[in-house]
C-alpha cells in the first residue's frame, strides 16, 4: 500500500492534507471531505425544496432541523456516492493525469477497505433519513438505485450528465417529501429545473478531463458539445431558471424568492460569459461557483418562507 499522506493531484493544501490524522486521510479523500463543493451542490435543492415547501406550507418551526439534518445527509451520502464512483472507476482513474493519485488507483486503500467505508457512511445516511416521515424515508431510498448505476453511464451514453442530475437533484423533491408526506407537481418542476442546473455546471467540470476522456473513452456532454458548449449552457441554465420560477410561481412564492431566483440567473449569466473551455482552472472556479449560485436562491426561499410564517 502507498503512503497515505500522498496528496490528490486535484486537491491539494486542504485541511485533510495539513491536519487530518495520517490514518484518516484516504478515507475522508474517498468521500472527498478534501473538496466538499459536490456535498454543498447536491445539497442545495435539499435546502431550496424546504424552503419552498415550508413557504408553502406557512410554517417555519420544523425548517431549522430539517435544513440541519439535510445538511449531515448531504455530506455523508456524496461521500459514500463518490466512494461507490472511485470503486467502479478505479482502473479508468488509473489512466487519467488529475485522478490516478485517488485513494483507490494510487493504493492507499484497498477496494474492500473502500467497500467497508461505503456502507458506514450509508448507514449514517439512513440513520438522518429515519428521522422523517415514512414517505420521505421511502424516497431517500429510492435515490439509491440512480446513485448505483451512474458511475457506469459515462461508459455507455454521451450523457452522463443526465443521471447525475437525477440524483443530485434528488433533494428538490425531499423537501416536499418531509414537509408534506407527498410529492406535487411544484416539487417536480423544482426537480427538473435542478437536473438542468446539474447538466449545466457538470458540463463545466467535465471540460478539465476532455481530452484524457477522448483517448480512454470516456464520454460526457463536454466531449458531445465542444465548441458549442456556451450555447448549451444558454439552454440548460435557461431551462433551470424557467422552471424554477415556474415552481415559484406554483407555490405563490413572495418578492424575496423571486429576488433570489434573479440573482441566480445572473450568477449563471455572468459564468457563461466568464467561461473558456480550454482553461482547465477556469472551469474547476466556474464549477465550484455554483455553490454561491445555489445559496443566493436558497437565501430569496428562506427569506419567502419566513415572511409568509409570520
Amino acid at each position: 500500500m502507498s503512503d497515505t499522506s500522498a496528496r490528490v493531484a486535484d486537491s491539494t493544501g486542504n485541511w485533510v492534507d495539513t491536519r487530518a490524522p495520517q490514518w484518516a486521510r484516504p478515507y475522508l479523500r474517498l468521500s472527498r471531505f478534501d473538496r466538499p463543493i459536490g456535498s454543498w451542490l447536491l445539497l442545495m435543492p435539499c435546502w431550496w425544496s424546504a424552503a419552498l415547501a415550508a413557504g408553502i406550507a406557512h410554517e417555519v418551526r420544523g425548517l431549522p432541523l430539517t435544513i440541519i439534518l439535510f445538511f449531515i445527509g448531504a455530506f455523508v451520502m456524496r461521500g459514500a456516492g463518490c466512494t461507490w464512483n472511485d470503486i467502479t472507476d478505479r482502473d479508468l482513474d488509473d489512466k487519467v493525469e488529475r485522478t490516478r493519485s485517488r485513494p483507490l488507483p494510487s493504493g492507499q486503500v484497498t477496494t474492500k477497505q473502500a467497500l467497508v467505508f461505503m456502507i458506514a457512511q450509508a448507514l449514517i445516511g439512513l440513520l438522518v433519513l429515519l428521522q422523517f416521515n415514512r414517505f420521505a424515508v421511502l424516497t431517500g431510498i429510492a435515490s439509491l438505485l440512480i446513485v448505483a448505476i451512474y458511475p457506469f453511464m459515462k461508459r455507455i451514453t454521451w450523457w452522463p450528465q443526465i443521471v447525475l442530475g437525477l440524483a443530485f437533484s434528488w433533494g428538490a423533491l425531499m423537501g416536499f417529501a418531509v414537509t408534506f408526506g407527498r410529492i406535487d407537481v411544484t416539487a417536480l418542476v423544482l426537480y427538473a429545473g435542478a437536473i438542468s442546473w446539474v447538466i449545466g455546471y457538470d458540463t463545466i467540470y467535465a471540460h478539465q478531463d476532455a481530452e484524457d476522456d477522448a483517448l480512454i473513452g470516456i464520454k460526457s456532454t463536454a466531449r458531445l458539445f465542444g465548441a458549442h458548449t456556451h450555447q448549451a449552457l444558454i439552454l440548460f441554465y435557461g431551462l433551470a431558471v424557467m422552471l424554477i420560477g415556474v415552481a415559484l410561481a406554483s407555490g405563490d412564492a413572495r418578492w424575496p424568492a423571486w429576488l433570489g431566483l434573479t440573482a441566480f440567473a445572473v450568477h449563471l449569466a455572468w459564468q457563461i460569459v466568464r467561461l473558456r473551455i480550454n482553461d482547465p482552472e477556469l472551469c474547476l472556479r466556474l464549477f465550484k461557483s455554483n455553490r454561491d449560485a445555489g445559496l443566493l436562491l436558497f437565501a430569496g426561499l428562506l427569506a419567502d418562507a419566513v415572511m409568509r410564517a409570520a
